[in-house]
């Protein structure tokens, strides 16, 4: 059973549209690799652009999805995380680039309907 964690995250103030993602890519990207690394199965980012093109404050910039093989990979993956140097050298990272109070994590449980093509 896949265990699915999906974190909503906004950029920094001050911050483009074109410079967070490509921060994103080139940096912080590498260190969720690394952390993630023996724990989830999947790391995939999805960058939001608003339909009406209006930023608006509630707006994430990003839904980050990670997959881990069940709830253990899950949970030994958070008590890595939570470790001092690995918590304060995130922590670091994500302060150039996002906006940390609006940053908001979900466990995610999936219903999918089957449409005729």
């Amino acid at each position: 059973m896949t265990v699915t964690v999906i974190t909503l995250l906004k950029r920094r103030e001050g911050m483009s549209r074109e410079q967070f993602r490509a921060y994103y890519e080139s940096h912080h990207r590498r260190i969720g690799e690394r952390v993630l690394a023996g724990h989830a199965t999947r790391y995939v980012r999805r960058y939001l652009a608003p339909l009406d093109g209006v930023d608006q404050p509630c707006d994430a910039d990003v839904v980050m999805e990670i997959d881990f093989p069940d709830e253990a990979a899950r949970d030994a993956c958070f008590a890595a995380l939570a470790e001092p140097e690995t918590q304060a050298m995130i922590a670091e990272d994500e302060a150039r680039l996002f906006d940390r109070e609006r940053i908001r994590a979900f466990s995610v449980s999936e219903s999918v309907s089957a449409l005729d093509p």
